[in-house]
């Protein structure tokens, strides 16, 4: 069994913990990276997985689609309308998600590209765990 790791960075993503008794129940943001490990068989070329894949596949596309300069609320945030006003305002791009902040952010990265990978090595690699992290000091993963 083999294991390798790619990181995709740089994505400005503001997002708020509308639960929180905490000052994150503002709306704030960091410069999202994530890490993402890989497992599995080698293939014909001894990689675990075709880095260039994710270029060909739309995976940098929906990155940054998602998570660059965007605005992520949770689909059951009290303010719901507030933010979608501000969108059709054009004062952000909102993304509306079951549930927002870094834990939740490294599952939906996990269970996306857990599929690609699955789908473009035909089940030969799969995602073996993913880090959000929100700068040098936070970060949270998720493993299946």
């Amino acid at each position: 069994m083999f294991r390798s790791y790619k990181e995709f960075n740089g994505y400005s993503t503001a997002f708020r913990q509308w639960r929180a008794d905490s000052h994150c129940k503002y709306v704030h943001g960091y410069a999202l990276r994530f890490k993402v490990w890989f497992e599995g068989d080698l293939d014909e070329r001894n990689w675990v997985v075709d880095f260039g894949c994710f270029k060909r596949n739309g995976v940098k596309d929906w990155f940054k689609n998602q998570f660059d300069h965007t605005t992520c609320i949770a689909k059951d945030d009290p303010n719901k309308e507030t933010f979608e006003a501000m969108e059709v305002m054009g004062l952000i791009q909102l993304r509306i998600m079951d549930d927002v902040g870094c834990e939740k952010f490294a599952e939906y990265v996990f269970n996306y590209l857990n599929d690609k990978i699955k789908l473009e090595t035909e089940g030969r690699a799969w995602v073996h765990k993913v880090q959000c992290w929100e700068h040098g000091e936070n970060m949270a993963e998720y493993r299946a």
